[in-house]
């Protein structure tokens, strides 16, 4: 991935993600930001995904696949949704905020992958490299890079991404498909703190 962020501005991205996360499940007013923190790097407009976990399990997974604001933004309004707005979790708990492991996902912008039947579309995706998006009508879904951890198997990660759409696992199969892949650049908490 091109323009990598330094190490400083990825533990200022996690702990601006932390905070904004804590005031949120606690109720409070979000602080503004130290300006002086904030390198202009950081200040660029950029796409993220904040994903939360407790021991390994997902906790919640908010984020936006294009860029529209600086991208400090983007991670605190997300570690806020995540922890607070994502549908498939009940809003996280205070009791929980110690337990929680924060991982940000800054993405390079999607771009559309051409492919010829469903046998092409498979041999051109790249496990463990690229995140997927799936496009049908008005219907719209990504699984992350670190996805195909827990998915390897490319008909598989699609029969889930498809499922995740709202739409027929084997969609992808015999319908064509809008597809769009895109990187990232993953950071967690642990491996800056020391914390597992």
């Amino acid at each position: 991935m091109p323009d990598q962020l330094t190490d400083g501005e990825k533990q200022t991205l996690l702990r601006l993600a932390r905070e904004a996360m804590e005031h949120a499940v606690q109720g409070k007013k979000l602080p503004p930001v130290d300006d002086a923190s904030i390198t202009p790097h950081l200040r660029e407009q950029g796409a993220s995904f904040v994903t939360l976990t407790i021991d390994g399990d997902l906790r919640g997974c908010i984020g936006a696949l294009e860029a529209y604001q600086p991208l400090v933004d983007d991670v605190r309004e997300h570690a806020i949704a995540a922890a607070l707005e994502d549908p498939r979790f009940l809003p996280v708990d205070q009791t929980e905020l110690g337990r929680i492991r924060l991982e940000v996902s800054r993405l390079t912008a999607p771009h559309p992958l051409e492919y010829s039947n469903s046998a092409d579309l498979i041999s051109k995706l790249r496990p463990h490299v690229d995140g997927v998006i799936l496009k049908s009508e008005f219907r719209r879904a990504t699984f992350l890079p670190q996805v195909w951890e827990k998915i390897p198997d490319p008909q598989e990660f699609l029969d889930h991404l498809c499922a995740k759409m709202g739409a027929k696992p084997n969609l992808w199969r015999n319908t064509k498909l809008q597809v769009y892949v895109y990187q990232v650049e993953e950071f967690h908490e642990m491996d800056y703190n020391g914390t597992a």
